[in-house]
Formats: C-alpha cells, structure tokens, sequence
C-alpha cells in the first residue's frame, strides 16, 4: 500500500501535517520528552524504538532548537486537541456587531432624541452604530441638511463614540459610522 504524502487531497481540502512524525524526522539526535518517559538526548532510531514500544507517535514538536524536541504521543489525539484549542479560541474572540439607525432628512427633535437614546445603549454595549438618512423621491435636494442631522448626531455623542467615517452620499442614502469608546466589559 502507498504511504500517504504531506500534502493529501481528501474531497476538496489539501491538508499539511503541521508536524514531522516518526520516519519523517530528520535530526540523527533528539531530545526526547513526554509521559511516562525518561526525558533524554537520544539517537533517532532509539527513539522511534521507544515510542514503538509504547504504542505511541515520535512526534517533532520543536524542530529549530538544537536538538530538535520530540514529544512521545498520540498523533491523532495531538491533532484532535490542536483542533479543539483552535475552536475554543475562535468562539472566545470578540465579534463587533453593527447597528444600524435611520433617520430622515426632516427628522422632529423628539425622534431624534429617541434614536440618540438607542444609539448610546448600542454604543454603551460595545457595538458600532451605522446612522443613515435616507431621502425619498425630491427629499435629496436636503443633502445639508442631511449631512446637518449626521454631525449634530454625532456631537450629541460624543462622550460615547467617535467618528469612524465621516457623513458621505451614497446614492439616495447619506452613511456614517461610530465606534464605541467605552470599552466592554
């Protein structure tokens, strides 16, 4: 049967063994470490002899020191666990959400105190907020005020967020974005 090669295609993922195991190690002399081993300098073939005898993989884990360090483990259960650790990290990592408010280029006080009301308990969390004013029909001939509104939405702010893009047109919609400046907890 043919041994299989570093870089094997299962489906459509090609996958590299992140570590040198066994055979593949290269070094004449290792430094061997490990449970239920007696840590030592050892010559290669000693070494694969050693894990052999335990049931377990050679496994180079520290190629660039001089002697390179071989852990005596199971190959698979390494990779499981490399995986898990991965996973683990990924789901810890912070995810920024972004909310969104819209406004109107004729926007009354009240609903504009409303939505300001909204946008700090968003930024208070840690989100970033998107404020738009979107002009319907004939309404895009108050881009000022529009612009206007953004600014004056973004000063009432201040103390919460600060300007990660300035108020620009986008076809019928005028955009920009804040960024809490109150850390998360």
């Amino acid at each position: 049967m043919q041994q299989p090669n570093n870089n094997q295609r299962q489906g459509r993922k090609i996958f590299e063994d992140p570590y040198r195991i066994n055979g593949k190690i290269t070094a004449p002399v290792v430094r061997v470490v490990g449970e239920n081993v007696e840590q030592g300098i050892y010559n290669i073939k000693d070494a694969i002899k050693l894990s052999d005898d335990l049931g377990l993989d050679l496994i180079e884990i520290s190629p660039s020191t001089n002697p390179p360090v071989c852990k005596i483990a199971d190959y698979q259960k390494l990779l499981y666990e490399l995986k898990k650790k991965e996973k683990e990290r990924k789901t810890k990592s912070a995810k920024v959400e972004v909310k969104e408010i819209r406004l109107g280029p004729n926007t009354d006080d009240h609903d504009f105190d409303f939505k300001l009301k909204h946008a700090m308990k968003f930024l208070s969390a840690g989100c970033k907020v998107r404020v738009e004013v979107y002009f319907r029909g004939r309404s895009i001939v108050y881009k000022d005020q529009g612009e206007i509104i953004l600014l004056k939405f973004a000063q009432q702010l201040s103390d919460y967020a600060k300007v990660e893009s300035m108020p620009k047109l986008e076809g019928k919609r005028m955009l920009m974005l804040l960024s809490s400046a109150v850390k998360k907890k």
